[in-house]
């Protein structure tokens, strides 16, 4: 791999499901759109259009939330399995350019482009000529950014949407970066930016201009993270293969539940064969090596019990369950989830190398 400056360019769709929802159905187009959040009390919106977010409305908020912001809000079912086929297109399209891609989600993927041929070795062009694909392929817009850094690709995504692309070169790097808000940040959450703000850090040239030893001592592995970025340091590469750590499934119910027996059934019925279902898939050559169980009682507390055991076992849930129920304190359930937790990928490799 080349020592050059690198080029990278965060893809991220344009409201991805509700775009394709409205490029399949016309009558939809101009209307404030929800994908998901059909039970209206207990529903979440998956994802909302642009029209929706004038009234405030946006993913992961309650359905009946949505409803009060928007009252003529247009609820729609979801349809995975078009999403997916969808998302294959845009990862082939991806493909046409280069062969570094690292998928975030169905909607968004990091791609680095240092060392290909297409469009003159130029990032924008190749950014361009992406989106256009895109377009005239499958009646979607997509946004860019594009920068030598990852994290700097990601955040310029964001800054000309919907359908635009934001390029930030090399030379500029430091000027952007010291007017970051550090919420811009990826994986600073709201809690994390309060302490970050208590402590009289608001951008990132307040971090730069900052104690190096005292960001450690206040914030640890963050606090180093966030000096890097604010010195625009960022030695993140593409990941082309992303191990898969674990896999779960949950379920919400439209009536609070409480009774253990009423617990089990869903396990046991629903939430266990899917999760088997789900394992065999996904990972068939890899083994459990942890069993959980999580629970959001009524007042949206969660809380997790996870124990070594090396096999997916449905009698071992049971001791979960009881252990978890515990810490109800005559709370009612909203939601109940299993997962499991897979053994490191370079394991089982070497264990097929020796069988």
């Amino acid at each position: 791999m080349s020592d050059s400056i690198r080029k990278f360019i965060h893809v991220d769709m344009d409201c991805f499901y509700a775009a394709v929802e409205m490029r399949d159905n016309p009558h939809y187009r101009g209307k404030p759109l929800a994908v998901g959040g059909s039970e209206r009390q207990r529903g979440v919106i998956s994802t909302c259009n642009y029209e929706a977010r004038k009234f405030g409305v946006r993913s992961a908020m309650p359905t009946a939330q949505a409803l009060k912001l928007c009252p003529n809000l247009l609820l729609v079912p979801g349809r995975m399995e078009v999403y997916k086929e969808t998302s294959k297109h845009i990862r082939e399209i991806f493909s046409r350019y280069t062969s570094l891609i690292e998928p975030l989600s169905l909607d968004e993927a990091y791609l680095d482009v240092t060392e290909s041929l297409h469009c003159q070795n130029s990032a924008t062009r190749i950014a361009q000529s992406i989106r256009n694909d895109i377009w005239n392929e499958l009646q979607l817009t997509a946004s860019a950014g594009v920068a030598p850094l990852k994290f700097l690709a990601k955040i310029a995504s964001d800054l000309n949407k919907p359908n635009g692309q934001c390029v930030i070169p090399p030379d500029k790097v430091q000027e952007v970066v010291d007017g970051l808000d550090l919420g811009k940040i990826p994986g600073v959450g709201k809690v994390s930016l309060e302490k970050l703000n208590n402590a009289g850090l608001f951008t990132c040239h307040d971090v730069r201009t900052s104690d190096y030893r005292e960001l450690i001592m206040k914030f640890g592995r963050m606090g180093a993270s966030l000096w890097k970025k604010s010195h625009g340091i960022d030695e993140r590469e593409v990941v082309v293969e992303r191990e898969r750590k674990s896999i779960g499934v949950e379920r919400t119910f439209s009536q609070n539940i409480s009774q253990y027996d009423e617990c089990w059934q869903v396990i046991e019925n629903k939430l266990f064969p899917e999760l088997k279902q789900r394992l065999e898939r996904a990972q068939p050559k890899r083994n459990v090596i942890k069993q959980g169980i999580k629970v959001k009682f009524a007042d949206f507390k969660l809380t997790t019990i996870e124990h070594v055991h090396n096999q997916l076992d449905l009698e071992y849930f049971k001791d979960l369950l009881r252990e978890v129920l515990e810490r109800q304190n005559g709370r009612e359930i909203r939601l109940l989830g299993l997962s499991v937790m897979l053994e490191p990928l370079e394991n089982a490799r070497q264990l097929t190398m020796f069988e």
